[in-house]
């Protein structure tokens, strides 16, 4: 089983290598992201009590990276399904479980690299980490935490969608997922029913729970899930694999049939 499973994560770090255009994606997007709310909209953001905008919207910006990877992963998945690469596999003498787990293994891989670069970044436009060594470094476990537990949500997704357009509206979904949440604005400015549902959004957990770790800015509420942010990030991602995970690999099971 680890031995298939190191195959295919080998099989996708190589086309990775291989395809320049993916690599630049992934360069360009944190580049343009940081750019266009840090510099382009944060002029006109205010989140109270004189705050500045870089610190509180930094972190945010990490778990909404890691939250949208899902997409990458639904539309690889749904590529190989579609020209009869995830076929191939199946009728091969391999674990079946492996195609799914080293697709897990290798985009948890990819979103080390995408949240180094993001990294990078912040800290050339003046973002720092006010929190201890060990502190920061559980902050970010707990963003590859929270991808982790997305990259099942999109092979699910992957396998569920018929054809590579269909998996292209997936970023309907995505993009309010990312953006009701506490990623570029506190919930307590928002409507109160709007509110709610920004809370109790497993990417405000991830955003308020790397805030709290990394000595930075956090929103102001009274809620149970902004005053336990840690343990909330733990769970919502603990949650959504317990789920996502038996879909992901009962789908695969059952294609064709």
């Amino acid at each position: 089983m680890f031995a298939d499973c190191a195959t295919i994560v080998r099989r996708d770090l190589t086309h990775l290598v291989k395809q320049p255009s993916i690599v630049a994606w992934q360069l360009g997007f944190p580049i343009v992201s940081v750019l266009l709310y840090v510099y382009v909209f944060g002029s006109a953001m205010d989140v109270g009590e004189g705050v500045d905008y870089k610190d509180f919207a930094m972190p945010g910006m990490f778990a909404m990276t890691m939250a949208f990877g899902f997409m990458n992963t639904a539309m690889t998945v749904t590529i190989e399904k579609e020209k009869g690469i995830t076929d191939r596999f199946r009728s091969m003498p391999m674990t079946p479980s492996a195609v799914v787990t080293g697709r897990g293994v290798s985009d948890l891989l990819h979103a080390s690299l995408d949240l180094a670069i993001m990294a990078s970044i912040a800290l050339v436009v003046g973002w720092r980490s006010d929190g201890t060594l060990w502190e920061t470094l559980c902050a970010f476990l707990l963003l590859l935490l929270l991808r982790f537990a997305l990259i099942w949500v999109g092979v699910y997704l992957g396998l569920l969608m018929p054809n590579e357009q269909a998996a292209g509206s997936l970023f309907a979904v995505a993009f309010p997922f990312g953006m009701i949440s506490s990623v570029f604005t506190s919930p307590s400015l928002m409507p109160d029913w709007l509110g709610v549902i920004a809370t109790w959004n497993p990417v405000s957990a991830s955003a308020n729970a790397v805030r709290e770790l990394f000595g930075n800015p956090m929103p102001t509420g009274d809620s149970w899930v902004e005053e336990n942010a840690i343990l909330a990030a733990a769970l919502w991602p603990l949650i959504i694999t317990a789920i996502a995970m038996p879909l992901a690999v009962r789908r695969y099971q059952r294609l064709s049939r």
